[in-house]
């Protein structure tokens, strides 16, 4: 009997574009994640209830502390610059220093009257932006609430006033204690770097005294 013929293996065509899986799942994802962030986005707004309260909030914290941070960021390299310079004024003639001094008083008044009403207007328009999303996130309704209730109350007003005389006091007593030791210590500083500059050494400058407190961010009165 002849051999029994076996059937030959069906091959499908291939298909001339094979789908792109990868794109299209990349296209679910990032509509997913368009679809969350938006929904996130629209979460993280507080409700107008809250944002009413963080408003209030921002009121009465933005004047203090506009002229608490201006206040700051003037001192600190302004302290340095008067120390250099009453150093480098001991260089300079006995019979001009204190026309010299004068002088660098003038400049400094000048750069504070300047710079620190600049400061303070680019601080009061920052801070509703950057406070307002820190405030929201924080404290729930209730809790701002509560902070507002404490703000407006005369007791915190009364309590700030106190703050700053504390500062002033605390400021005080230290350099009183810690004046003369700083004191010693500038002397010996001014002398050394002299000394590594091949400068002629001269009277070091005067430790520097206690500058006065920034305001505290003190809520505004009620007229």
């Amino acid at each position: 009997m002849p051999a029994p013929k076996v059937a030959k293996p069906v091959t499908l065509p291939k298909p001339r574009n094979p789908p792109r899986t990868d794109n299209m799942t990349s296209r679910k994802l990032g509509l997913a994640l368009a679809l969350a962030l938006a929904t996130g986005t629209a979460l993280a707004d507080p409700s107008p209830a809250k944002k009413a309260l963080i408003d209030r909030i921002i009121a009465l914290q933005q004047q203090g502390i506009s002229e608490g941070m201006a206040g700051s960021i003037i001192q600190g390299p302004l302290q340095q610059l008067t120390q250099a310079g009453r150093a480098a004024l001991q260089q300079v003639p006995t019979e001009k220093r204190e026309a010299t001094a004068k002088a660098m008083d003038v400049e400094l008044k000048k750069f504070i009257e300047e710079n620190v009403p600049y400061l303070k207007d680019k601080i009061s328009k920052a801070v509703p932006s950057t406070s307002s999303a820190l405030l929201d996130e924080r404290f729930s309704e209730d809790e701002l609430k509560q902070v507002l209730a404490w703000a407006e109350s005369p007791v915190s007003q009364k309590f700030g006033l106190v703050t700053v005389e504390l500062q002033k006091a605390v400021a005080q007593k230290v350099m009183t204690e810690a004046g003369p030791t700083l004191d010693g210590r500038f002397k010996t500083l001014n002398a050394n770097v002299a000394k590594a500059l091949g400068l002629p050494a001269a009277g070091a400058a005067s430790a520097p005294k206690a500058a006065a407190p920034a305001p505290a961010s003190a809520p505004t009165p009620k007229k």
